[in-house]
């Protein structure tokens, strides 16, 4: 086959793109990003997240343990790399390092700061125009929390029906999704908890603990500040009755809305497209695609990506048949799954390519903390959810040892330090891709489109909206390819290097890189 011919499809979409000699256009390098001086745009909720675990960030006082006068002070930081909004793990007070098992919903755990941090915290972001979403942990209380205990302790409590508990006809044995138990503790107080012995679920099928849920909602968005919420294990309210999930979320949803129009509601629904979909009729605003994210990472580490589009295109479908005005919520790892660098093998043109694809995609990218600089990590989940790396001297003031590491040890590992200043690195390929998509509409909110090339290691899409199209095309392979686009094609808008070139017909597109036509 030639390469008029392989190309053919791709050269007839290019022509909707339409072509444009004016003199005056220009080509960007990474090198322009974000020193360009060109608007960038804020368009909440497609935005950039960073998502951050307060415990591993920056100690600002010494103690080994991130608090919020540390991610405070490290705001420059993230307004200079690009990111528009934060999702922060759980705040709460909890006995656990993780804090997904809550003893207060109304304050902040006391190792982290005080609620007075937190609301400067809010002021300082919302200063650099930066959103700020935190976890919700609805589902279940910590067996700490003071309504469990009295529950326990006292069968006529008033909190007894907040949870739920065995009866006679129970079947104590029943597993739950992952084979795990459901049923814990002893008779009479045997009670459910479908993720672990200590987070006993609650039962919103008793009315005062769906009103508890939404005031406590309304409190964090009225009376502290936030922006929305990343509301955890959104399909485990009712374990396995869809219907009454979904209900329950339209009710939430309603009532958040009630106190901040513009609220977010993102929801953790691990699950196939077919399951999620429907969260985003009447109650989630936005679902995380774990698919997505499996799929990202196999095009980058397979180097090839042949059904990407074609895959994102189907379940956005499926997403568009329950809401129009839908985002989803895009990431490539987070702190339940093992770290980018580490499901690449450490390798860096793999991560940067990956890190490429999630960027210029449709959705709100998520990025995890530490994965601009190339962090590893693998389970157990505390070394997933390592130290920052923020200096080449590890025992530098701000750098936290809440746990003893196990990854990026040894006589190189990554930092921003020394990675900010490396116009090669991958930090600097994060700050370039972020801001780049800051900077086009159609990569903000533009409707996808495959281009399809025939050509294994090239993915190519289009990214359009009513005033522009933009043609992207990653080369996922260590191999420089030539593509012959003829002479329908509209500018060169982007190359990842001087080693890209188009001379009107022929594209030489270097590996491991991208390059954009508009």
């Amino acid at each position: 086959m030639n390469w008029i011919t392989r190309f053919l499809c791709l050269a007839i979409i290019i022509l909707v793109v339409g072509c444009n000699n004016d003199e005056d256009t220009i080509t960007y390098t990474p090198n322009d990003f974000p020193s360009a001086e060109m608007e960038l745009l804020n368009h909440f909720p497609e935005t950039v997240y960073y998502e951050i675990f307060v415990r591993a960030f920056y100690d600002s006082t010494g103690d080994g343990i991130g608090d919020i006068q540390g991610m405070t002070s490290q705001l420059d930081y993230l307004e200079e790399l690009g990111v528009e909004a934060i999702w922060l793990m759980p705040i709460n007070p909890s006995p656990s390092y993780h804090g997904y098992d809550v003893t207060d919903y109304k304050d902040i755990n006391p190792e982290y700061g005080t609620l007075d941090d937190f609301k400067l915290f809010l002021e300082e972001a919302h200063n650099r125009d930066i959103k700020v979403i935190m976890d919700l942990v609805v589902n279940h209380t910590s067996y700490d929390h003071e309504w469990f205990q009295d529950a326990l302790m006292d069968e006529t409590s008033p909190y007894r029906d907040w949870y739920i508990w065995a009866e006679e006809d129970t079947n104590r044995n029943a597993r739950g999704d992952w084979g795990q138990n459901l049923w814990h503790g002893v008779e009479p107080n045997q009670y459910m908890s479908v993720f672990w012995e200590r987070m006993p679920d609650l039962n919103f099928d008793h009315p005062p603990v769906r009103s508890k849920m939404i005031e406590i909602g309304e409190f964090w968005l009225d009376d502290v500040g936030v922006d929305g919420f990343r509301l955890d294990a959104a399909k485990h309210i009712f374990p396995g009755e869809q219907e009454k999930n979904l209900e329950w979320w339209a009710e939430f949803r309603s009532a958040m809305e009630d106190v901040k129009e513009d609220v977010l509601l993102v929801g953790e629904v691990w699950d196939i497209p077919q399951v999620t979909a429907p969260y985003l009729e009447d109650g989630l605003h936005s679902i995380f695609d774990f698919d997505l994210a499996e799929n990202l990472l196999d095009a980058a580490r397979r180097e090839r990506g042949n059904r990407l589009i074609s895959l994102i295109q189907r379940d956005l479908e499926r997403y568009n048949r329950y809401s129009d005005e839908y985002i989803i919520s895009t990431f490539l790892t987070n702190h339940d799954i093992n770290r980018v660098m580490s499901e690449l093998q450490g390798n860096e043109n793999r991560a940067k390519m990956a890190a490429s694809l999630l960027l210029s995609l449709p959705g709100s990218p998520f990025v995890y903390y530490g994965e601009e600089i190339g962090m590893e990590g693998q389970k157990p989940d505390e070394h997933i959810r390592e130290p920052m790396l923020w200096y080449e001297d590890p025992s530098e003031g701000g750098q936290t040892s809440w746990i003893q590491a196990r990854h990026n040890l040894g006589e190189n590992p990554p930092s921003v330090e020394k990675l900010k200043v490396d116009d090669t690195s991958l930090w600097r390929h994060y700050q370039t891709w972020i801001h780049l998509r800051r900077s086009q509409p159609a990569l903000l909110y533009g409707d996808l489109q495959e281009a399809e090339t025939g050509e294994q290691g090239i993915v190519a899409f289009i990214r359009e909206t009513e005033d522009q199209q933009l043609l992207v095309i990653h080369n996922l392979t260590g191999e420089d390819k030539t593509l012959e686009l003829k002479d329908e094609v509209n500018y060169l808008f982007f190359q990842e290097n001087d080693d890209q070139s188009w001379d009107g017909e022929v594209l030489h597109i270097s590996a491991y890189s991208t390059v954009i036509f508009e």
